[in-house]
């Protein structure tokens, strides 16, 4: 078929208004052909009159936006600046890009001389081109491919020249001072990049305990400028990671494990845990009595406390400060203010297994879940003031727990399981508990009259 059998009315010539080359071939963007028509006017292929509007159609052709959204995502993985710390380089990256078909071509000429033209403005990308040969718009390169072929064009494509610069020179200073490290910067470049004011200190404080290994001293007696005490707190978790790294494998305490225990793995002191306590019998007192004044709210290390030798024969665990100090004299009772998920310090004085030990904290999920950590450190201890009598006579004063925990508790007594159950499943209500400090006085008060009269042994420490 004819060209001129393809617009019926036209002549068959065809006129390249404009033409220009990208390398040695017509490329879509700049290049525009035109019909002639028998009477000397020129129209585009398929264009309407000047009276009916031509709807633009909906395109799926890839856009610049798109392939920023490519750059952006190799960012937010690292993998930008991973590049620049690693051996291997993921670059160049290609992006196949979805363009118009030959019908689309044909149809919508003009729209696709836009889109070609908006690919080839973007900076820090290299566009490749396919040939499309058509009937009619005969041969036209049209973008296929666009490449990104460093790490600092993906950066400055969208932005991110700056922090470039600043990951290269963490890079320098990790390959200059130990580049033990810097498989780390490639696995961890974003968080590396977030510290990127303080990476000098940090090969400071690492070369230290390089050279100090567990020097069993506290952080603040570290002689290193800029690493005071607040400076390592705040960036514990990162400068374990590279200790592990940097010193030999026998340095680090294995067992040592968890956020809390930077001290322990690296060989730095630790702050004394302290066990506040208060002794309910003023004949049992640990310090001379003042008077008319028999109380006496202590605080001991916990090695200390393990030492103690006391005729106690009960001890009674408090969650609640104010009921702590409310409580009155008991003969032979020890009451001790709780710890909350934490009883490993309170674990070390075994006298306590001696003695019949009591926890009362508030009635709610996580109140029993304490209960249930305590017997994992003594199995004998036994609940206080957390029944269902006690629960029910209180409850106009019931509260909602924020985030109740529903996970199962071993260790729990028949009572107490079907309490926490009735909480964990809301059979009673919607996420219930009762507070410690909302139950009335009185009823506190007969039921430490209660425990006062059963019988216990002595447990004096060893």
């Amino acid at each position: 078929m004819r060209e001129s059998d393809q617009c019926p009315g036209w002549a068959g010539s065809v006129l390249f208004a404009k033409r220009a080359y990208y390398g040695d071939s017509p490329v879509l963007g700049i290049e525009s052909r035109a019909f002639h028509s028998g009477d000397g006017s020129a129209r585009r292929i398929h264009e309407k009159p000047d009276d009916v509007p031509r709807p633009k159609k909906p395109t799926s052709w890839t856009s610049p936006a798109e392939i920023k959204g490519r750059a952006r995502r190799l960012w937010e993985r690292g993998l930008v600046l991973a590049d620049l710390a690693s051996d291997e380089s993921r670059f160049p990256q290609r992006l196949v890009l979805k363009g118009p078909t030959s019908n689309e071509l044909r149809d919508r000429f003009g729209e696709a001389q836009e889109w070609s033209a908006r690919l080839r403005s973007l900076s820090h990308v290299r566009i490749v081109n396919r040939e499309i040969r058509h009937r009619v718009l005969g041969t036209n390169q049209v973008p296929r491919e666009a490449w990104i072929d460093r790490a600092q064009d993906a950066a400055a494509l969208i932005g991110k020249r700056k922090e470039i610069e600043d990951f290269q020179s963490i890079v320098a200073q990790v390959r200059s001072r130990r580049p033990v490290l810097l498989p780390w910067l490639v696995r961890k470049p974003l968080k590396a990049l977030e510290h990127r004011d303080h990476w000098e200190t940090f090969l400071d404080i690492v070369d230290w305990l390089r050279d100090h290994p567990r020097p069993g001293i506290y952080i603040r007696q570290m002689d290193v400028p800029r690493a005071h005490t607040k400076f390592v707190e705040e960036h514990k978790g990162l400068l374990s990671e590279l200790f592990d790294i940097v010193l030999p494998p026998e340095r680090p305490d294995a067992t040592a494990t968890g956020s809390g225990s930077f001290e322990c793995r690296f060989g730095f002191k630790t702050k004394p845990e302290r066990i506040r306590f208060r002794i309910l019998d003023p004949g049992l007192a640990l310090l001379p009595l003042d008077g008319d004044r028999t109380d006496q709210d202590i605080a001991l290390d916990g090695e200390s406390f393990t030492r103690l030798k006391l005729r106690i024969k009960r001890v009674l665990i408090v969650e609640n400060e104010i009921n702590f100090l409310s409580l009155p004299q008991l003969e032979r009772t020890m009451a001790i203010f709780g710890a909350g998920y934490g009883f490993e310090t309170l674990s070390r004085a075994r006298w306590i297994a001696q003695c019949r030990l009591h926890y009362w904290g508030d009635i709610d999920t996580h109140g029993f879940a304490i209960l249930n950590e305590l017997r994992g450190h003594f199995e004998h201890a036994e609940s206080f003031l957390m029944d269902s009598d006690t629960f029910l006579a209180f409850k106009p004063l019931w509260t909602a727990e924020r985030s109740p925990t529903t996970r199962d508790l071993a260790r729990l007594t028949t009572e107490e399981l079907d309490l926490f159950n009735d909480l964990r499943y809301n059979r009673l209500g919607a996420r219930l508990r009762l507070e410690q400090e909302r139950i009335g006085f009185a009823w506190i008060e007969e039921h430490l009259q209660a425990l006062q009269s059963s019988n216990a042994p002595s447990c004096s420490g060893s």
